[in-house]
């Protein structure tokens, strides 16, 4: 999963996944036509001049600031796209959507599928040291130690130990991860993981360099101090204005590396985006690194150039169930189905979105019908009588909904705020914030109602419901917990019967929905435009972006 900043999102991307983008953007120039110099019978004609090669320069918005460049702290799709394009894990997704090696040049895997033996390939870091296998393993016990305070820890809990040793139960030694030389990493699991080869992929897993993490906390803030083993490198950063990447000449797959920089613009305003990428200043706009604004939607699909694709994620906004009046569960559920999903895709995103009444998207559904009506407008008003009169109240106190800073986000909270109005009578005030500062205040528990996309990690459901398993978990926020709903994923964790787990994760879905701490919107589509002569940029069905093999035609 992996936080959408955009309006979506997305989680994504913007709007996550609705948004789009249009139009053309600037061709380089052509060479003059070569006219045939004069010749006499005796001469031979010049040859033609060759044609000129394109700039292999691709210009992107991000949108807004990174949070971070660190794989171990990274939580949200803006810092994943950055750091996607400047690391390498033991595998990375291909153009068919599975996991090939990477920094692994080899692996196997033991009988009872509980040991992996991996052989890291020679290749080095950007600054020049080789890439190890002890890096790896630095690199993990670091996201599990508790004084990392990583709110990814949990992926690596698939590792023998790892739960424990970031609960403080265990100690990081005896984390089932360890190099037996520079050149071979042993991971031992908890149970077997079908999916561990995919995880392997996602930026928890992978590497930092010892020596640049040990030397300076802030390495992964600037671009003088960043080290990857990744396609790019961070050549420029300019905090909160641009980023620029270039090719990592010390990079083990240069050669499949077509592009020479990567420019990002840090543009917020969508309409703004959508203006550069007319004039030729991008090359892209829109989803996945952006979004684009939603009144411009109708005639960028009218056109025929925007792009499209359903992805793995949900849209949805999260209750502090710790805050009154959301402690009640009857009131989140009376907010959770007044709302028209259908509408708001209908008038505002416009993209191809699902309307969500669960939390697992179509592409690993647990439960194709969802666990509650769309716009069951009297059962929420029934639920939400009854809701205040457990609490003891005959009116609600101040209700504030958060978001972080986008058009997508205020289009939607605007009209979910509207319905709200309209179907329960209830006045909610809209508060926007800039991202970085959006995510410390969910996490710090500062909000009554937040909006957060989410994009899957890998291609389970288990990713989607893990978010919620504990109270204090690093991408829960709603401070909800239900010792049944652990018990059922801690179950899933142990059943080899594809098809036995796929019912208890469903059981463990309807606890959720159950009890809502989150209210899930729609599922997301990504959309964008881009110049034609972009070629190879490869949008995964998770949504992300991988520019490694990117070309300018």
């Amino acid at each position: 999963m992996k936080k959408n900043i955009f309006a979506l999102v997305s989680s994504v991307a913007v709007l996550g996944t609705a948004l789009a983008g249009c139009g053309g953007g600037q061709q380089a120039a052509q060479p003059a036509a070569q006219q045939p110099a004069a010749t006499t019978p005796t001469q031979t004609p010049a040859a033609p001049a060759p044609a000129e090669k394109k700039p292999q320069v691709l210009k992107m918005n991000l949108h807004s600031e990174p949070p971070t460049g660190d794989p171990g702290l990274a939580e949200d799709t803006t810092s994943g796209a950055i750091i996607l394009a400047t690391f390498d894990g033991l595998t990375r997704i291909g153009s068919d959507d599975k996991p090939h090696e990477a920094a692994a040049e080899s692996y196997t895997v033991s009988d009872d599928k509980l040991t992996y033996t991996f052989k890291i390939r020679d290749h080095k870091w950007s600054n020049g040291d080789p890439v190890t296998a002890k890096d790896f393993e630095f690199a993990w016990k670091r996201a599990l130690d508790p004084k990392t305070a990583s709110n990814y820890a949990y992926q690596l809990y698939y590792i023998k130990n790892g739960e424990k040793a970031n609960k403080g139960e265990a100690k990081l030694d005896d984390v089932g991860v360890k190099a037996l030389d520079d050149k071979t990493l042993e991971v031992k699991l908890e149970n077997p993981t079908p999916f561990f080869l995919e995880l392997l992929a996602f930026r928890t897993y992978f590497p930092v360099n010892p020596k640049v993490v040990q030397a300076n906390e802030k390495w992964a803030g600037e671009a003088k101090t960043h080290v990857g083993n990744g396609p790019f490198k961070i050549e420029t950063w300019e905090h909160k204005s641009k980023i620029v990447l270039v090719k990592n000449d010390s990079y083990w797959d240069k050669d499949k590396v077509k592009l020479d920089k990567i420019e990002f613009a840090m543009v917020e305003d969508e309409n703004t985006e959508l203006s550069m990428f007319e004039n030729g200043e991008l090359d892209w706009a829109g989803s996945p690194t952006s979004s684009l604004p939603t009144d411009a939607i109708p005639a960028l699909k009218d056109s025929g150039k925007m792009v499209t694709k359903p992805i793995a994620g949900t849209y949805w906004y999260k209750f502090n169930t710790e805050k009154p009046p959301f402690n009640n569960v009857k009131i989140r559920k009376a907010f959770a189905y007044s709302i028209d999903r259908q509408g708001l895709i209908d008038n505002i995103l416009q993209t191809g979105q699902l309307p969500a009444t669960g939390a697992v998207p179509p592409s690993m559904v647990l439960n194709p019908n969802g666990y509650f009506k769309d716009k069951d407008i009297d059962t929420a008003k029934k639920l939400m009588e009854e809701g205040m009169k457990e609490l003891g109240i005959t009116k609600l106190p101040a209700v504030t909904l958060s978001y972080n800073t986008s058009e997508g986000h205020k289009k939607i909270a605007e009209a979910i705020q509207d319905q709200w109005k309209k179907n329960l009578g209830v006045d909610v005030k809209l508060e926007n914030k800039e991202w970085k500062v959006y995510l410390e205040d969910l996490h710090e528990g500062n909000f009554q109602i937040g909006r957060m996309g989410w994009l899957g990690d890998f291609n389970d459901p288990i990713n989607f419901l893990e978010l919620y398993k504990d109270k204090m978990g690093g991408n829960n926020d709603t401070r909800w917990e239900n010792p049944k709903f652990k018990e059922l994923l801690n179950q899933s964790s142990l059943e080899s019967d594809l098809d036995k787990r796929k019912k208890i994760l469903a059981d463990a879905e309807q606890v959720l929905m159950d009890d809502m701490p989150i209210m899930p919107i729609y599922f997301y589509t990504q959309s964008w435009v881009q110049n034609p002569s972009v070629k190879g940029v490869q949008i995964t069905g998770l949504g992300d972006v991988d520019w490694k093999g990117a070309y300018i035609e």
